[in-house]
């Protein structure tokens, strides 16, 4: 029961927290300000739920919509399925044999690695729907869309391109010194999230074939590792401007000569598909504008710095190195916010320089995993999910062992 009403406990959880913490905030330090900020907190985040989120989604829907239309229509995407399916049986055992959804999850695994969030989203929720039609119970979570959730939250990218984008702006001497770090991260939380939830659903992770598909995925991320680490600073900028979106620009290729040599009316295809795209953005928008006015109070109270602050207190007594705290905020802020979290590593990159320890952990941080809370509200609220299960539990338990990993690596690199 605690689980399916998880997402409950911790909305209410939010406005709990920040009446509690401007309360004291008015008290003690009579701060008159305090509640005039979380209320224009929760205008401003409604607005932008929908005018800044939701409604930019729409254009971006209708196109990847359409074009994924065309690649079922092509073969591309039952083509994808066939290639995964053995892997992907036995992560999803739930699914029939030769459902198309698993061609689906891999575009949107595969968009996520490269870091196209644009194209992700859309490649997402459109495998959200397929899971949503094989699931037997409409508003709870099957294990299928639990573990296929927590494998986006954990953040798997390859290539973190905003992030090495953002280094360079702000005049790093080499913005890629964190790509390794980076990928390690992500790749720990990936992990735990996989593990922690195939043990839930007891999955045999032991299985030959899914010790052979995980073992040659790792060797792969390593590989690339490997090759990109031994580039030079501008070759990589090449190949983060020009490889993913080269690639992303083939795959559409593919779909449209595909239909072609199928003789498929491509436009008619496009437009089909194209036609569900602004009803799942309408469905979303309450879910958006729930959670992202809930972080927002939170945010606006002063609690994520009281959390911080104590944090620091308690680590600095207990005669720790302090040294990560400062870059806490957008560890905490990850979960609950993209943009936010961008905002709290383009600070403390600005504040300490982006060569400094917190500058490269705050980068380190943002790339180790996603957005969970507003992933969940978008990814489930899509087909009308109520019962989460387990799934934001999953979600937040991979997110710390990336934050706990981010923190190690860091001193492992860029300790003085």
């Amino acid at each position: 029961m605690i689980e399916k009403m998880a997402l409950n406990y911790i909305w209410i959880g939010f406005f709990v927290a920040a009446f509690v913490v401007a309360f004291i905030r008015f008290i003690v330090t009579g701060d008159t300000e305090i509640f005039k900020t979380i209320i224009d907190s929760t205008f401003s985040s409604s607005k932008s739920a929908v005018m800044d989120i939701a409604l930019p989604l729409t254009g971006v829907m209708v196109l990847w919509l359409g074009l994924m239309n065309i690649g079922e229509r092509a073969g591309a995407v039952n083509f994808l399925a066939r290639m995964v399916g053995p892997f992907f049986r036995r992560l999803f055992p739930e699914l029939p044999r030769k459902s198309p959804v698993f061609g689906q999850m891999i575009m949107n695994f595969s968009a996520n690695m490269l870091g196209l969030d644009n194209a992700a989203t859309p490649l997402g929720l459109k495998a959200m729907q397929g899971l949503q039609d094989e699931n037997t119970r409409k508003d709870t979570a099957s294990n299928a869309q639990i573990m296929f959730l927590v494998i986006n939250t954990s953040g798997l990218t390859v290539i973190p391109v905003t992030i090495l984008a953002q280094r360079a702006i702000l005049g790093a001497a080499n913005p890629t010194d964190i790509f390794i770090p980076v990928l390690i991260a992500t790749a720990v939380s990936t992990l735990t999230g996989v593990i922690l939830v195939a043990l839930r659903q007891r999955i045999n992770l032991l299985d030959p074939v899914m010790m052979s598909w995980m073992g040659g995925i790792i060797a792969v991320i390593g590989a690339l590792t490997w090759w990109i680490g031994s580039l030079e600073k501008e070759q990589i900028e090449i190949v983060s401007k020009v490889g993913s979106n080269l690639l992303l620009i083939l795959i559409i290729g593919a779909f449209i000569v595909g239909a072609l040599i199928k003789r498929v009316n491509v436009y008619e295809a496009f437009i089909d598909g194209a036609k569900d795209g602004f009803n799942v953005t309408i469905k979303i928008i309450p879910y958006l504008v729930g959670m992202l006015v809930a972080i927002a109070v939170f945010r606006a109270s002063g609690a994520m710095d009281d959390i911080i602050g104590g944090l620091a207190w308690l680590f600095d007594a207990m005669g720790l190195n302090t040294e990560f705290v400062s870059a806490l905020p957008t560890a905490f802020m990850k979960p609950l916010s993209g943009s936010g979290a961008k905002a709290m590593m383009v600070e403390a990159m600005q504040h300490y320089g982006p060569d400094s320890f917190t500058g490269r952990l705050s980068c380190l941080f943002q790339g180790a995993a996603d957005t969970t809370f507003y992933i969940i509200a978008l990814y489930f609220g899509s087909v009308g999910i109520r019962k989460t299960r387990y799934a934001v539990t999953a979600g937040l338990i991979a997110d710390l062992a990336g934050v706990i990993a981010a923190i190690a690596l860091a001193y492992l690199f860029f300790a003085e």
